[in-house]
């Protein structure tokens, strides 16, 4: 039943309501984002067990039915909606208003004072109009409150029904009418947010249907509140712009670098020459070889749980393009099929929306400490959940963070979700306001050990004889000279020590290679000769063959301030003994969990007793070794609990 035309004394007000409704809601932007299992109930898609559905949303909001209804009837043309609206003269005010968008009215509401004002009516006709695959509209605490109280009539209707029911969550740029309900009238050129939530069905409760609507409007609040432009997204946007002409220069100078690819440079500006796949697409971004090869096993895990996802990686640097291509080499064809790589454009506002636009990811996950302020904005605002798995963040970068205004910390709580490695980062991510952080403890306790070919390993070991070898893995500026009065220290004791230095960024090899006094350099296929006392590995990817030839490492970044180490799991998978300087706070969860089975110096004498003590207690440090590899290889697998939550942000 249609609702009649108003009288003369209502037409005018009906006229501008609609009038200005209209007007603000197109030059309104809106978000229309939630639970991803509501979508097909909301648009009536096939296959469908029974047709018809139920939106509720508290009565507030009913001004903002039109802007649902429009992005509804762009899915999916035909769709017919019905509202539910009080049997006075705001009521049919308010229906004359929504009129426009095809929303017909079904006037009725319960009978007060034994006055019958058409409640059985309405309930005949709803009905009626559910069973016909039409979708009723309802607000559970309307027409007259009070306000977010679920009325029995709602879940009444449910039930008798039998049809699913979504619960709405709505927020806008808007003024409050002295309503009792303080209903939004949306004002022009704002924003909207409208949260749908996960269907329920005819057992829901009034406590359920309670927290289901307060949770979808306090997300939708949320969402409005987060997504608005602050000085610092302005000051960030204004950075990129300024940096756009600098850009290429520094990616041509890595180009020669060899940090990278010739022909993908484009990738850094967003562009790509790969087709976004059919179906769900989730992204990760893995910043480097530490970082790639804790998310293999994450991968894995989820391809268990949803077979038909398909996988984007991005990686900041050549070494984890290199991983990842070696890994999707080695996966049948129909899985390879399902992965993608591409390098992860620089955080330029224009670079990030084509990137976005192209791809369009139902989530992503940042692994680490990858935190860049525009891609994140930039998500938020397109509705891509965005969590952390494995955050890290040391206490000197918590601490630059607290010194910052609170706008600059909005990005955190712009994350859906931190999966902290430790107590501490955990600590850290809620007080610079995380709203949801959980400790699932570091992936790269599982993650595979770094590869090499067994053929060059046995090759090189040829090559070099029965010398002892120890390595100084991933320095840092400042620490080759340490390494080398440490390694002429040790050669009084071991006279035929080989020591391989391998600075964790090779294009630091020729300033190494002075310090080393020029000694014989991997980059150029040379091999050390027995008067050799170090070996320069200035090579990319290739960790695992020095891991594996010797018999300790010095783990870099440790030394100088500031330091922060590098992560220890790689040479104890591989049972190679280890030592590290002081500094390791970036990794200090890791070096707390391997305890006492790491060594610790100050100084060159004390890394030159260590490798000598290493040397003649061989078996000694290789038990040790042994413990180490003991002590991570009981989390063996990627845990549920963060399997679930990332399944969730899919939906």
């Amino acid at each position: 039943m249609k609702t009649p035309p108003p009288d003369g004394h209502a037409a005018w007000p009906s006229v501008m309501a609609r009038a200005y409704l209209g007007f603000t809601l197109r030059t309104t932007k809106w978000t229309i984002t939630g639970d991803r299992r509501a979508v097909p109930v909301l648009i009536q898609a096939e296959p469908l067990e029974t047709k018809g559905a139920i939106v509720a949303f508290w009565h507030r909001s009913l001004l903002l039915l039109p802007a649902l209804w429009t992005w509804a009837q762009q899915r999916q043309t035909g769709l017919r909606l019905r509202v539910m609206i009080s049997r006075n003269r705001d009521g049919r005010l308010i229906n004359d208003a929504v009129a426009p968008w095809g929303i017909i009215g079904i006037e009725g509401s319960s009978a007060k004072k034994g006055k019958d004002k058409g409640g059985a009516r309405a309930l005949r006709e709803a009905c009626s109009a559910l069973r016909d695959g039409s979708i009723l509209a309802i607000t559970p605490d309307g027409p007259r409150g009070p306000v977010g109280v679920v009325q029995p009539g709602a879940l009444g209707l449910t039930r008798l029904a039998k049809r699913p029911l979504i619960p709405i969550g709505a927020a806008c740029t808007a003024l409050h009418l002295p309503s009792w309900d303080r209903m939004m009238v949306p004002l022009p050129f704002g924003r909207g947010e409208l949260v749908y939530g996960a269907p329920l069905d005819a057992h829901t409760s009034t406590d359920h249907l309670t927290r289901a609507l307060n949770q979808t409007s306090a997300q939708a609040a949320r969402r409005y509140k987060l997504s608005r432009v602050t000085f610092t997204d302005r000051v960030w946007h204004l950075v990129g712009i300024l940096l756009t002409p600098v850009l290429p220069i520094i990616l041509q100078k890595r180009l020669e670098q060899g940090r990278e690819i010739k022909g993908r440079i484009s990738e850094r500006y967003g562009r790509t020459t790969l087709d976004r796949p059919d179906g769900d697409l989730f992204w990760l971004h893995a910043a480097s070889v530490g970082e790639c090869r804790s998310v293999l096993p994450l991968i894995d895990a989820l391809r268990e749980i949803h077979p038909k996802l398909n996988f984007l990686v991005t990686t900041a640097t050549v070494t984890g393009a290199e991983i990842i291509a070696t890994y999707r080499t080695s996966l049948p064809s129909a899985q390879a099929a399902q992965l993608r790589h591409q390098f992860i454009p620089y955080d330029v506002a224009r670079w990030n929306q084509r990137f976005l636009r192209h791809w369009q990811p139902n989530a992503l996950v940042l692994i680490d400490s990858e935190l860049w302020p525009g891609l994140i904005g930039a998500c938020f605002r397109k509705a891509i959940p965005v969590g952390v798995v494995n955050g890290r963040l040391s206490a000197r970068s918590w601490r630059r963070w607290k010194r910052l205004p609170a706008s600059f910390r909005m990005l955190f709580a712009r994350l859906d979700f931190v999966a902290a490695r430790g107590h501490r980062d955990a600590e850290h991510f809620s007080e610079l306001g995380v709203s949801e952080v959980h400790e699932y403890g570091d992936l790269k306790e599982i993650a595979p050990p770094p590869a090499a070919d067994p053929q060059e390993v046995e090759y090189l070991r040829q090559q070099i004889g029965n010398r002892p070898i120890f390595l100084a893995a991933s320095t840092h500026p400042g620490e080759e000279e340490i390494v080398a009065r440490a390694a002429a220290l040790a050669r009084e004791a071991i006279p035929d020590l080989l020591m391989i230095v391998a600075p964790r960024h090779p294009a630091r090899s020729d300033a190494v290679a002075e310090i080393l006094q020029h000694p014989p350099r991997r980059s150029k296929d040379e091999t050390p000769q027995a008067e050799d006392l170090f070996w320069l590995a200035d090579t990319l990817g290739e960790m695992g063959l020095f891991y594996r030839l010797a018999q300790g490492a010095f783990i870099g970044n440790s030394m100088n301030a500031p330091g922060g180490g590098h992560n220890p799991f790689e040479p104890v998978r591989l049972k190679t003994p280890i030592v590290t300087g002081p500094r390791t706070d970036n990794f200090s969860p890791a070096f707390e969990s391997l305890g006492d089975t790491v060594a610790i110096v100050k100084d060159d004498r004390d890394l030159a007793d260590w490798m000598i003590g290493t040397f003649q207690h061989n078996d000694k440090a290789q038990q040790q070794a042994e413990t180490a590899c003991k002590r991570i290889s009981k989390n063996e697998a990627v845990p549920a609990s963060l399997l679930t939550r990332i399944s969730d942000m899919l939906l």
